[in-house]
């Protein structure tokens, strides 16, 4: 069985009203992680920059807004949906927004789900047990870095 579904999509960073430029950004999903999707920004001169949200998320945003944290997904014209989406990423103070078309997006999120269908998640083995496992790396790691 394959293991993950990966896509590179353009999308375009929005620095202003007045100034943008087109990116590429990684799509990727894998099943030890079920309920989310990464994004890797390769954003020119810096280095690449990943983010991780739920999958369903990205769905959702495809067709109404949602997102109440760091991370908001909408169509960029409510009448309009599955055209484009604004993709808004907050760090404290700093955000990010991006462009990009829906099209490719649905491509990569049926990629996935024909993978892990949606609500079928739970149903790959032992994750709950991986979830463990990887939090505790995680928690060790900051201990040790701190």
């Amino acid at each position: 069985m394959r293991e993950s579904v990966q896509a590179e999509v353009m999308m375009s960073f929005l620095v202003s009203e007045e100034l943008s430029f087109r990116i590429p950004v990684e799509l990727r999903y894998v099943t030890m992680d079920p309920y989310a999707v990464r994004m890797t920004f390769h954003l020119p001169g810096d280095d690449p920059v990943t983010w991780a949200f739920g999958r369903e998320l990205l769905l959702d945003g495809l067709s109404k807004p949602c997102g109440e944290g760091d991370v908001r997904i909408a169509p960029t014209d409510p009448d309009d949906e599955l055209v484009d989406v604004h993709i808004r990423l907050q760090v404290a103070g700093d955000r990010a927004l991006f462009r990009a078309s829906a099209a490719p997006l649905v491509a990569f999120l049926d990629r996935t789900d024909k993978l892990v269908p949606l609500g079928q998640e739970c149903a790959l083995g032992d994750f709950e047990g991986n979830l463990e496992d990887a939090l505790g790396r995680i928690l060790a790691e900051e201990r040790n870095a701190g």
